[in-house]
């Protein structure tokens, strides 16, 4: 069986069918969905939103885990932390409603195929090039997030015609396009490269979006929302689609469990009913009962129902000056912790960038990995949080172990490894400036705002 499928029934059966039937071609509420997410009963069965019998089950998954050499509690995992975070855990459980064998089962598969495909490795020792050729193929986070806080993902099928797809098959022939972990493995390099989006998903921008304020900061973020565009897709286009769109629905069930919020597609032609019928055999019945088939009328009130118009792309009535293909545009809270990410706008730009490729978000800090004409441009950048104030303080005033720690801050955020020093003309060299630069801009604004800030010393 191929290292990338499940090795049981497990990860890819669905939730309990006799409580959950599969949604019919546009059967979901979206306005009864809007009101649930609104309260507090889309929190159930999320971390600190456990009923006592959740609880129990929580814990008895755990011990069968530990028992079985799949998970180290507190105390006894890296860095004396747990192997896996009880939001994690959880994931798992929700998938399966709690049933701890069913759990365990899609648990165990996961932790194997993760294992076996090496995926931490791979995230992190991918080409940055490869890596952003996979980003622009599939659905792309627009650096906003909801009202509860969930991230905002958009994926415009249009942009998926042969001519794009033959030239993104084409960057899959150059053997040094695959991470060095993985040139002997023989899984699809097109495979490869989906699975390190998702864990950008997981490892950046969920614990990114976990940080940020939002209305109930005790549950971490464990799911996205997104917006699929199949405006001006024909059938043949869709057909042609088909491998494509079913390997992430496929992988998502088996090995990112509960990772998938709402979905909205827009722009559904006449015959989309057809389609439909081959996308939700792709999912289990939890999460097509999460699909919403909007009209043109339904689109704006039901976007704007779950986001924020600063937060809704402009092509969907909203007023955020974000396109297909963009990189993140952050908000401000997001921008004050990871803002050394933007690159400043190109000449002749109005958007500043990002920065490409694979990168972690650590809670004090962000790592930078991934590599470039082979060489590691691995460093670390701080995040800033701001000095705590009690009223007697001078908030105007920055003191001088402040400006020293600062400083210090700045010029370690700007060390690059040996290997990026040497490559002169490297992307990676002048991307690394460009952040630099920012960064230091940042720093000292905030220094002469007296707004400074100083790195978190507890990680996520």
């Amino acid at each position: 069986m191929p290292l990338w499928r499940t090795r049981s029934q497990h990860s890819q059966a669905g939730s309990d069918a006799s409580s959950t039937q599969p949604a019919d071609f546009g059967e979901n509420d979206p306005v009864a969905s809007a009101a649930q997410a609104e309260g507090t009963a889309w929190l159930a069965g999320h971390l600190n939103h456990l009923t006592p019998d959740q609880e129990e089950k929580l814990k008895e998954f755990k011990a069968l885990c530990e028992r079985n050499g799949y998970y180290k509690p507190e105390g006894q995992g890296e860095d004396g932390k747990a192997s896996h975070d009880d939001a994690t855990m959880l994931r798992f459980l929700r998938a399966r409603k709690f049933d701890v064998n069913g759990a365990w089962g899609q648990f165990k598969d996961t932790e194997d195929w993760r294992r076996d495909n090496a995926i931490e490795e791979l995230y992190e020792n991918i080409d940055v090039d490869s890596y952003d050729a996979a980003r622009r193929m599939y659905p792309q986070w627009t650096g906003r997030r909801d009202r509860r806080g969930i991230p905002i993902y958009v994926f415009e099928i249009k942009h998926l015609n042969s001519k794009n797809m033959a030239a993104y098959n084409s960057t899959m022939t150059d053997p040094a396009s695959t991470a060095e972990t993985h040139q002997s493995s023989t899984v699809p390099q097109r495979l490869l490269r989906l699975f390190a989006l998702y864990e950008n998903l997981l490892r950046f921008v969920m614990p990114l979006c976990s940080q940020l304020p939002r209305p109930h900061p005790e549950t971490p973020i464990v799911s996205s929302t997104n917006i699929v565009d199949v405006s001006g897709v024909g059938l043949k286009q869709f057909w042609n689609l088909k491998g494509h769109m079913q390997d992430a629905s496929v992988l998502a069930t088996a090995h990112y469990p509960e990772t998938l919020d709402r979905i909205f597609i827009i722009g559904a032609p006449a015959f989309f009913p057809t389609v439909w019928g081959w996308i939700k055999r792709w999912f289990d019945p939890v999460t097509t009962s999460k699909i919403f088939i909007l009209s043109a009328a339904e689109v704006k009130p039901t976007l704007t129902s779950f986001m924020d118009p600063s937060s809704i792309p402009k092509q969907y009535g909203g007023d955020l000056d974000w396109q297909w293909g963009d990189m993140p545009s952050l908000d401000e809270p997001a921008r004050e912790l990871v803002g050394a990410l933007e690159i400043p706008p190109a000449e002749g730009e109005a958007k500043p960038s990002f920065t490409k490729g694979p990168v972690l978000f650590k809670g004090d800090r962000v790592e930078i990995l991934g590599k470039v004409n082979g060489k590691s441009r691995q460093r670390t950048v701080p995040v800033p949080m701001p000095m705590p104030a009690t009223p007697a303080e001078d908030t105007n005033t920055v003191t001088p172990d402040t400006e020293s720690e600062l400083a210090a801050k700045v010029a370690a955020a700007s060390l690059a490894p040996t290997a990026v020093e040497e490559q002169s003309q490297s992307d990676v060299q002048s991307e690394t400036e460009n952040e630099k630069v920012a960064l230091e801009n940042g720093v000292a604004e905030k220094v002469a705002n007296g707004d400074a800030q100083v790195p978190r010393t507890v990680s996520a």
